[in-house]
């Protein structure tokens, strides 16, 4: 892993994306301390949308919530006012 300082990776940025494009993760620090790492998409997780929307409706459902007696597009349009 690459390590580069901020003043560095703002000079050299275009540089360093194609660097992690090509799946090399770059640590950058400031003052030798890390603040930030850049790496690969595919090396980040991504949460599962689908599931997400799952556990909400369960827990929805548990909790027994509701709108009280609102639709959400009624919810919605009153937030716009």
């Amino acid at each position: 892993m690459e390590t580069v300082g901020a003043f560095e990776a703002k000079t050299h940025l275009s540089r360093l994306l194609e660097e992690v494009a090509k799946g090399q993760s770059i640590t950058i620090t400031k003052r030798g301390v890390p603040v930030a790492v850049l790496v690969p998409p595919s090396a980040v997780s991504r949460p599962d949308r689908g599931e997400a929307v799952d556990r909400m409706a369960q827990f929805q459902e548990e909790h027994r919530l509701t709108l009280g007696g609102l639709s959400l597009r009624e919810l919605i349009e009153e937030g716009r006012r």
